[in-house]
């Protein structure tokens, strides 16, 4: 008769021939749609078709012919680069969910967006965890980058979003740790105008604390939006690199250090973000807790974060 197999969340509004393309590589569509005629293949001890939608928690019969097949390397590790425990770790990085958008605390290393070379992405994975939707970037985070990424789930969302980031609407906050003392001793903050890119950069800075000429934490908060801004505005106009910053010279920190920072992070969190919600149009504010490898430095330094 066949044993139920339970969706998980992860592959909530999957269709039901792709759910056993996935899982048994060999069971193609037509024969899908055959098995689901014959009533070998149910959902929730019910007839189906071949592209009816799972739910989290339904439960499939599968064929025991299809149960001895190999499974695939899901979901399609070969085309897609991610499996389904890469994208079950994604989901829980969920941190907003509703109709119009879907916000992340991303972590580390994962990139935003496909490319060359680049086989797991955090678009292409979501739009996996989500194939009902219409998955839309609106902007970006550096792969080093960690923290909150936003999302749009359709087209209007998107239009909307992408509008409200170029006009300079939301607002975001990060969150870094420099290599050394911020130059000129900084005071409590300031503002940065330096160009990036021949392209006019403004950020807003704040000093946190940190230890003395070894190590500075600051909250930025970028007025414009240049690729790698925060990263090049530290190591030029404050003249201290964010540690961990390979490309602008941030691996260069006092051996003492090393003891207690994390040798293989970009010590640069995306905390807070304030946008109009795309379809209410009522003020969002997101934020999310700096990784346990940056908490833990703050403390040494009697940081609140």
């Amino acid at each position: 008769m066949g044993t139920p197999v339970k969706v998980s969340a992860t592959e909530d509004g999957i269709r039901l021939h792709r759910y056993f393309g996935r899982h048994y590589p060999t069971t193609n569509l037509l024969l899908v749609r055959k098995l689901c005629r014959s009533g070998e293949i149910r959902i929730n001890s019910k007839r189906c078709r071949e592209n009816d939608i799972l739910k989290a928690g339904d439960l499939v019969r599968v064929p025991p012919f299809a149960q001895n097949r190999p499974e695939a390397k899901t979901p399609g590790d070969a085309e897609d680069g991610f499996s389904m425990s890469d994208l079950e770790k994604l989901r829980q990085c969920i941190i907003h969910d509703d109709n119009d958008i879907v916000v992340f605390d991303k972590p580390a290393g994962l990139a935003v967006q496909g490319g060359s070379g680049i086989k797991k992405s955090l678009d292409k994975m979501a739009a996996a965890l989500f194939p009902l939707d219409t998955v839309l970037l609106v902007h970006r985070l550096d792969k080093e980058t960690s923290g909150i990424m936003v999302v749009a789930k359709n087209q209007i969302a998107a239009q909307k979003l992408a509008k409200a980031f170029q006009t300079k609407e939301v607002a975001k906050e990060y969150v870094a740790v420099l290599s050394g003392g911020v130059k000129g001793g900084g005071g409590g903050g300031g503002e940065i105008d330096s160009p990036v890119d021949e392209k006019k950069a403004v950020t807003k800075y704040e000093v946190l604390g940190g230890l003395k000429n070894n190590l500075t934490f600051v909250r930025f908060r970028p007025e414009t939006g240049r690729k790698h801004q925060l990263r090049v505005h530290s190591k030029e106009a404050l003249g201290a690199p964010i540690i961990g910053d390979d490309l602008y010279g941030g691996r260069k920190f006092d051996a003492k250090l090393k003891a207690i920072l994390s040798p293989n992070h970009l010590y640069l969190v995306a905390a807070k973000i304030t946008l109009r919600h795309p379809k209410t149009g009522r003020p969002l504010t997101i934020g999310v807790a700096v990784p346990e490898w940056m908490r833990q430095v703050a403390e040494l330094c009697e940081i609140d974060l």
